[in-house]
């Protein structure tokens, strides 16, 4: 297939003249090189899309960039051995967005050994419903039972529960045989929480403690938002259960002490998805397309979006008004 001399890509630039974005006409030659060329199908909207895309965050290493962290589509051309023509791939993270140009443009040029072939039983939109969001919820969660924790131990706390992580870490971790507790300041999106697996919805104030610890309340759990909430739930988790911290949405501070450490056992574990060893990648997307899928991935894509519809996406991203996943369809 021939790729077009130009074509659409949601661009980010900083330079004298400031700190904007937009969609421009690039063509192959501007991209980065790498083996692999593909016709994107469709990208998502991650938090860290928003903060790329808007400034708000110090996110891109280097100006301009393609932004777009998520890529799911077909191969068009490839000089590796491992992918030909018509494949199907996805990538997420890896320098997409950061380092490298990404999945917001209608062709993509893309390092070979991030490529992941599209696993049987998910199709292109539904790994892109899932993306880095789904990744990032999944692979804290395989980080958890590499360390034991077991749906005996209580129920899973998930914190930012209404965003792309929390919806899939509801689903995800239902799917996998956990009770899961949503933890939201959202109570008019109670009934979403519950269709998505939930068996309770909690506010904010099930996570205020001010003690180092305090009663057991959860197996453990995966936190999106960090600070006062994250050090609760560290004082609320079942002795040698685990939480996982994978996001900063309140605060990147934790004022906690190391009693629920050296007194019950629990463990902290970090989920840092960019830049995940290919084996567990490979891992993490092989659960997802398989005893980890959620049945209801349709109902936490809330939104799809064109490249024209970003700004407006990030927006509203960043006001607090998250709610499942957008999807972005080239």
């Amino acid at each position: 297939m021939t790729v077009p001399a130009t074509f659409r890509a949601f661009r980010i630039h900083d330079d004298v003249d400031g700190y904007r974005s937009g969609i421009e006409a690039v063509s192959l030659d501007e991209l980065n090189a790498g083996e692999v060329v593909v016709k994107t199908a469709y990208s998502s909207v991650n938090y860290k899309d928003a903060l790329a895309g808007t400034g708000k965050g110090k996110i891109l290493r280097r100006f301009p960039l393609v932004g777009g962290i998520d890529i799911a589509g077909h191969v068009v051309a490839s000089t590796s051995p491992a992918f030909r023509e018509g494949d199907a791939v996805l990538v997420t993270g890896s320098g997409l967005s950061e380092t490298r140009n990404g999945g917001y443009s209608e062709y993509a040029r893309l390092d070979a050994r991030w490529v992941i072939p599209l696993p049987a039983g998910l199709t292109l939109r539904e790994a892109m419903i899932l993306g880095t969001a789904g990744f990032t919820a999944a692979l804290g969660l395989l980080r958890m039972t590499e360390n034991r924790q077991a749906p005996a131990l209580g129920p899973l706390a998930v914190t930012g529960a209404t965003g792309g992580v929390g919806s899939l870490a509801i689903a995800i971790f239902r799917k996998a045989g956990y009770e899961v507790h949503a933890i939201s300041g959202k109570p008019e999106h109670a009934d979403y929480l519950k269709s998505l697996g939930a068996s309770e919805v909690l506010g904010r104030e099930a996570l205020t403690t001010p003690r180092p610890m305090d009663s057991v309340r959860f197996g453990g759990g995966l936190d999106n938002v960090g600070g006062p909430m994250l050090a609760a739930l560290l004082a609320q988790t079942a002795p040698y259960g685990n939480v996982a911290s994978c996001g900063l949405a309140a605060s990147h501070e934790l004022h906690a002490t190391v009693m629920p450490f050296i007194i019950r056992g629990v463990s902290l574990l970090g989920v840092a998805s960019a830049g995940t060893a290919r084996d567990i990648r490979d891992e993490v997307w092989r659960r997802l397309a398989s005893d980890w899928k959620p049945g209801n991935l349709d109902a936490i894509c809330t939104r799809e979006a064109s490249l024209d519809d970003l700004p407006a996406v990030f927006a509203s991203m960043l006001a607090g008004g998250s709610l499942g996943r957008t999807v972005v369809q080239l």
